[in-house]
This record gives C-alpha cells, structure tokens and sequence, in this order.
C-alpha cells in the first residue's frame, strides 16, 4: 500500500496519496489483527489522525500551488473510509480514556480533510460539506459504541453463565456428594467401634461404606458430564446423562441412611408419586429430591440424638388453584437437645452454617412454591415445602433444574 502511494505521488501528488496509503495500511493491518489489542490500536488509530492532520497542514502551509488536484478526491474518500474504520474499531475494542484520544484524533481529521481544497470564503457548500463527513466521524464513533455494547453485553452473558455453572456445581457436591460422603463417615464411625466388638457387623458396615462412595462417585459424575455438556443442558436436553434422582430414587435414600446411623428413616409416600409417569415435573420430583437428601444430612450433622425420621410426600391442593394441586414435601425429626451419644464426632466435627436451606429455598421459590424449616412440638425439627405440580408448565422463567 505504501508503495502504491508513493507510484501514484507525481500524479495525484504526495499530500493525497502518502496519508491516503498510510491510513489505509493501517486499518486493513488492524481489521485482521484479531484479537484485538485495545492500546495498540488506540497507538495506530491516534497516528493515523496525526498523520491525516499533519498532510492537511502540510497542504495549507505550503500554499495553494501544493493543493491536491481534482484527481486527487479519489485517494481523500479513501482516506476518509480508512480513518472511520478507525474509529469503528477503537471505540470498540479500546479502554475509554485511549479510545477518547485516538477516536477525536481520527474523527476530526475525517472533515479535516476538506481543507487540503483550499481555505476560501465559507459557501454553503462549504459548511454542508463539514456537516456531512463530521456526521460520519459521529456515525462511525456510534456504530463502535453498538459493537462495544454487544461485546460487553457477551462478556457479561458468559460470566453469568460460568457464574451459574459454578453455583450449579457447589449445590449438587452439596446436596448429593456431601450427603454420601458424610454416611461414608458415621459408617467408619461406627466401623471403629464395631471391628473391636463384632467383626462381623464391622464387615456390613464397610459394604455400606462401599455403596455410599459408588452412590458419590455417581454423583460426581452426574456433575462432570453437567460441565461437559453445558450446551445440552442449555438447549434443554438431556443426551446420554446420567438422569436426575426424583421421587422414585427416595426409599433407596430412606434405607441407605436408616442403615448408615441410629436414626431410622419411614417413608410415607402415595405409590402413584413413584411413577416417572405419574404427572410430577421433572423439575418438581428433583427438588422434592434434594429437599429429603438436605434434611437427612442435617440430621446426621446437627440431630445425632433423634431415633425416627419422618419422610412424607403428598399430593395436596392449593387453596384457589383448580389446575394441579401441589407435591408436599415433609421432614421431621425426634432429636432433643443434650450431648452427642459417646463416640459419634460427626456432628462436632462439622457443624456450622451452610447455604443448604437458603439454596433448597430459592429453587423452591423459582417453581412457584415455599419451604420453611424451624423447630417442631414437642421436639425435633421440620423442614416443610410445598411446589405446585403445574410449575414447569406455565413457563413463567422458570429454569430448568440440572445436575
């Protein structure tokens, strides 16, 4: 390109073609320059204006006899194009304080330009002329300023987005892994003191040990394949993964944990609750899930006293809705207050505040229901949520639960 301006000089002369190459050099160089660098075109956006200015002075300067040809209006449009791609881009892709510079620079070289013609008397023309090719200096700022908004606009939409990823992996390792991770831990407990006492109770508690790490492991790989397939569970499909636990998964929970602790779990739930077809959502049946998987986890943690554990799912109506009823989730426990039995440390070890609750909450919350959780008469603890069965299907923003 430079080249070219510097064969095309005798002709159209050096004022036009010079700046006319070097601008052009410059804004082809930084279109293919990707991904951008927004100081570096900032530094090129900036030199460029300088150079058009500088020829524009020139051009005054050197007087009337040095005045570009009509031959020469070709190479100025050129120019003029090349500068507000410029602008374009550095409004665009640079930090604010060196897009001001380097856009202001270029933008007023773009009307600028008009001079080289000659100062002469302010005509009509004249001034239509300068409203014109400044207008296009503002478009052209304008149009970067779009395409920033949109690049802006797509950063925020991906950190939102690994924001959810993230906060989606934190409560499935909460709701499911740290669950069977801490039955891994009261059955060696329990173990310890068995092995010393009957062995063969010691080796039925390290198959349940056994059971209760494959049950993580599951779990975990539930929450990798959810990482690998972030597309999928976008578009709302569920491919070859590993499907979400729901009501039917609830007596093999039941069972597990009566035979990891002291406490023993009775479910009560209706049979037709059980079916994959039985008219809960998806979405309803997972939380319903993870509300049960919550609240026997903070039983094993904070209730190391209770002996019973009871677990009901129902069907209920909501006073005013003729559509769908509601899933109501119960659990409650018989702990009292007082010391730990002698031995069990799991309770100690790891008691303090979590997020389990509040999260079961706002994912209730989203499908339309309510959970509460609080001491119960004459002692223990409730955890209570009802979910409308209809929730999924009205739309309403709900997202979809994932694992």
């Amino acid at each position: 390109m430079a080249l070219t301006g510097i064969a095309a000089a005798p002709a159209c002369g050096p004022s036009a073609t010079l700046p006319m190459s070097l601008t052009m050099a410059a804004a082809v160089g930084t279109v293919t320059a990707w991904p951008y660098d927004g100081r570096r075109i900032a530094a090129i956006t900036g030199g460029a204006g300088v150079v058009s200015l500088a020829a524009t002075a020139g051009v005054l300067l050197l007087g009337g006899e040095h005045r570009p040809a009509t031959s020469a209006t070709g190479w100025m449009v050129g120019e003029s194009a090349s500068l507000l791609i410029l602008v374009i881009l550095v409004v665009r892709a640079a930090p604010v304080r060196h897009a001001l510079i380097a856009a202001g620079l270029a933008g007023v070289a773009t009307p600028v330009l008009l001079l080289r013609f000659g100062l002469g008397p302010p005509t009509l023309a004249a001034l239509a002329g300068f409203a014109v090719w400044g207008l296009s200096a503002a478009l052209a700022a304008t149009v970067g300023l779009y395409l920033r908004s949109l690049d802006d606009h797509r950063a925020r939409s991906v950190r939102a987005a690994r924001q959810a990823q993230r906060t989606q992996l934190a409560r499935d390792l909460h709701d499911f892994v740290a669950h069977d991770v801490s039955g891994m831990l009261a059955q060696a407990q329990a173990g310890r003191i068995l092995a010393e006492q009957d062995p063969q109770q010691a080796v039925a508690a390290f198959q349940r040990i056994e059971q209760a790490a494959l049950q993580a492991l599951a779990s975990m790989d539930r929450t990798v394949r959810m990482l690998h397939d972030a597309d999928d569970l976008a578009a709302g499909e569920s491919g070859g993964r590993t499907p979400l636990p729901g009501l039917v998964d609830l007596r093999g929970l039941a069972d597990r944990f009566s035979d990891s602790g002291t406490a023993v779990v009775h479910l009560d739930i209706d049979a037709r609750l059980e079916d994959p077809n039985g008219g809960v959502p998806r979405e309803v049946a997972a939380t319903a899930y993870r509300i049960v998987v919550e609240a026997l986890t903070n039983v094993r943690r904070h209730a190391v006293t209770a002996n019973r554990v009871e677990v009901t799912v129902r069907r209920t109506r909501i006073v005013g809705d003729l559509t769908g009823g509601a899933l109501e989730v119960t659990v409650t426990d018989d702990a009292r207050t007082g010391p730990a039995p002698a031995g069990h440390v799991l309770g100690t070890a790891v008691r303090g505040g979590g997020f389990g609750l509040a999260g079961l909450a706002e994912r209730v919350e989203a499908l339309g229901g309510k959970l509460a959780a609080g001491p119960c008469a004459p002692h223990g603890w409730r955890v209570a949520a009802t979910m409308p069965l209809t929730a999924s299907l009205h739309g309403g923003g709900i997202r979809p639960v994932t694992a």
